[in-house]
């Protein structure tokens, strides 16, 4: 079997792009709402430069499956540098949407925006198994 073992460094993918994925499912953003307003909006990932971090956990999720799917073949993309890509990808689609909902006034306090908040621990654990991946590959 060529397949590669689910060490340490893919498990914390893999909790990692959950984590993501319920981030961006919940509010990134909040406007009103509050004592005697009576309409309140929100958004969440799905906006702007958010679809880079849930297309992140996506692919992490894809790279994750993909030596599965492939069988008894070695994948060529299942290496460090792939889930490095994507961490990379992901924290920029992250900081652009904070730049954008900063330059429009929206406080990402965890109390308005948990998903994002979510969504960048998802990233931050992404990066740890980035990290460990790399360990795990140096080792052999």
């Amino acid at each position: 079997m060529h397949r590669r073992p689910l060490g340490r460094g893919r498990r914390l993918a893999v909790l990692a792009a959950l984590i993501i994925i319920v981030g961006c499912l919940l509010p990134w953003w909040q406007f009103g709402g509050g004592a005697g307003e009576l309409t309140r909006l929100q958004g969440n990932a799905f906006e702007g430069s958010g679809i880079l971090v849930f297309f992140a956990a996506l692919a992490t999720i894809a790279l994750l499956a993909l030596p599965y799917a492939a069988g008894d073949r070695p994948v060529a993309v299942d290496r460090t540098l792939s889930y490095g890509a994507v961490a990379v990808v992901g924290g920029i689609g992250l900081l652009i949407r904070v730049v954008d909902l900063a330059t429009k006034g929206s406080l990402a306090l965890p109390d308005k925006a948990p998903g994002l908040w979510l969504s960048a621990v998802g990233l931050i654990v992404l990066s740890r198994a980035v990290y460990d991946l790399a360990r795990e590959s140096a080792a052999r």
